[in-house]
């Protein structure tokens, strides 16, 4: 009997051969087919792979499937981003775009992720449609790619160049690449390495070759996977700021120029506050449940509207689809500002942060210092918790059943429940504990004034959960 087949935050992943199998993504790609047909939407696909295993097999597997639907198929000629795809499928209006690609999961993993035709990704309603009409099984057709490319079924496309027209159209690029600070840049052995020499041709480089094993690391832009990064930039004064890229470049991590991690919360406030004081833009700011309060904060000084929703960028993606958002944002490291399509893309928040360096001069530790001016400084840190199923549905059953009512000495003042359960121990430290939607894991989160705290925090709260 063939397996059930689930897509979680952000797409279906697996591991490769023994779920991600070349007649499961068959079966995915057929009920994808079906949904366009369903739903009168355009047929025509755009579809692509990042640097893992197996990567234009499986694009070649969905292609043949979609094809013989009488879909049109446009494959890129090349690793693709997902942004890449995101943006060729508002572009090139299809009906759905198609990643191959894990993201920022264990090599072992691949995954299908459906974007929408506005350029994100695609809303929790479609996603369930389109699981529904997966079908128990499907053969790949024998027709070759040849044959469907005669038939005007496919079509190969450049999404580099596409991409790098809309970064030259967004950027002053000139500012940046002239600017007195020297660019680290970690790929990650991801699909950022695709563009990054055409963006930023003077970055010093790391890990811009193929390798689908990706060294044995999960290619996630968290400091304890980029270590080599921080010391390159301790160790050389022509560096000045870092930035690496996911699997599939939608996140993002940074260092500032002392080698020091930038987490994702302080890129986002890093980012209200360019695009809202420094460049006079407004919108609403929406944000997954998991980062930090000091937004909020932000935006209430700033006058500018926020919204929480549920971890997943699919759903700030909808709210970015129907209203006036300034910045959507996780704590992941997945961010989307106004001005471009509604999809995380590490590279394009990257470069922002590198246009407001070079447009105020300053740093960005001093950059960081207008942000903590605002509203305080603050440290935040995340551990991911490898424990078996069991222990870790006993204890989100804990939570919900109200069994904590301190971690240590730290005692809860309130819990909120948007997406996991969050644990406010006075106004501004927090506790969030929350079972990934992609991988066997529960993620520990807490943010409090200095590291010493934070780690206190998390070292009582797991002391009390682990036993």
């Amino acid at each position: 009997m063939a397996i059930k087949i689930k897509f979680g935050t952000d797409g279906w992943r697996a591991i490769i051969a023994k779920e991600y199998t070349t007649d499961n993504v068959a079966r995915v790609a057929e009920a994808t087919a079906l949904w366009l047909k369903q739903n009168n939407k355009p047929l025509k696909v755009v579809i692509g792979h990042d640097c893992r295993f197996g990567g234009a097999l499986f694009v070649e597997t969905a292609t043949k499937v979609l094809c013989d639907q009488g879909i049109k198929v446009f494959v890129a000629d090349d690793i693709a981003t997902t942004p890449m795809i995101s943006l060729a499928a508002n572009k090139l209006d299809c009906g759905q775009g198609i990643v191959i690609t894990a993201s920022h999961n264990p090599p072992n993993y691949n995954g299908f992720k459906l974007k929408s035709q506005i350029g994100g990704p695609s809303t929790p309603d479609v996603v369930a449609e389109v699981e529904a009409l997966i079908p128990e099984n499907k053969i790949t057709p024998e027709t070759t790619l040849a044959e469907y490319e005669l038939q005007g079924l496919i079509e190969k496309v450049d999404l580099s160049t596409m991409y790098l027209q809309a970064v030259e159209a967004a950027f002053d690029l000139e500012a940046i690449r002239n600017a007195d600070f020297g660019i680290a840049y970690d790929a990650m052995y991801g699909a950022g390495q695709i563009i990054i020499d055409k963006i930023l041709p003077n970055a010093h480089k790391l890990h811009c070759d193929l390798n689908p094993s990706f060294k044995g690391q999960a290619p996630e832009p968290l400091h304890k996977n980029l270590t080599e990064l921080s010391e390159l930039i301790k160790n050389n004064a022509d560096i000045h700021v870092g930035l690496a890229n996911d699997g599939d470049a939608d996140r993002i991590g940074m260092y500032d120029e002392n080698g020091n991690f930038v987490d994702a919360h302080h890129l986002i406030l890093l980012l209200i506050h360019y695009l809202h004081k420094y460049k006079g833009l407004n919108g609403k700011v929406v944000n997954a449940f998991s980062v930090t309060a000091r937004v909020q904060k932000m935006c209430a000084l700033y006058g500018l509207e926020y919204q929480v929703t549920k971890v997943g960028f699919k759903y700030i993606c909808k709210i970015m689809a129907e209203e006036d958002v300034l910045l959507g944002g996780e704590e992941s490291g997945g961010i989307a500002v106004k001005g471009f399509i509604p999809e995380r893309d590490g590279i394009w928040m990257g470069l922002l942060i590198f246009e407001m360096m070079a447009k105020t001069g300053k740093s960005m530790t001093e950059l960081i210092q207008e942000v903590y001016d605002v509203v305080g400084g603050f440290v935040y840190k995340r551990n991911d918790l490898h424990i078996t199923d069991e222990l870790k549905k006993a204890i989100i059953q804990n939570c919900k059943d109200g069994k904590y009512e301190s971690f240590g000495d730290y005692k809860i003042d309130r819990v909120e429940t948007v997406d996991g359960f969050k644990f406010f121990l006075n106004e501004n430290d927090w506790l969030m504990i929350r079972p990934s939607g992609t991988e066997p894991v529960l993620r520990v989160y807490a943010e409090g004034s200095s590291m010493e705290a934070v780690e206190d925090i998390l070292n009582q709260a797991e002391a009390t959960i682990l036993n």
